[in-house]
């Protein structure tokens, strides 16, 4: 009896997260339809398949519902990054942003539009 409640406090912590506002220092670049993991797979492949190099994806909150995806070279948790989440309108759509870091590669934040 005492894990229930346990599991609904941890599923309402973290819906709620998802619906955050913006994460901090992140540039909108747009919204898609498509899921946020599809989302965060399409960036992640376009930028490997451009550098060569390998890309690093973190889920931020549980079922790949918001996840960061590192620009090749970078590393979390403070290098640039393409930031996914579910909108926080509530129109069922995937929120995008950039998040500058240290040594990020100017055009990576326009290789994003082709994944939304």
């Amino acid at each position: 009896m005492k894990v229930l409640p346990l599991v609904l406090v941890g599923a309402a912590a973290i819906s709620g997260c998802a619906n955050q506002p913006m994460p901090v220092n992140a540039q909108s670049v747009g919204e898609s339809q498509k899921a946020p993991a599809v989302v965060a797979q399409c960036i992640a492949q376009k930028w490997a398949d451009q550098s060569q190099r390998q890309v690093v994806s973190q889920v931020i909150v549980a079922n790949n519902q918001a996840m960061d995806v590192y620009v090749p070279g970078q590393q979390p948790p403070n290098g640039a990054a393409a930031v996914v989440r579910p909108s926080w309108t509530g129109n069922n759509k995937t929120w995008v942003g950039f998040r500058a870091g240290s040594g990020a590669d100017s055009g990576a934040s326009g290789s994003i539009g082709g994944c939304l």
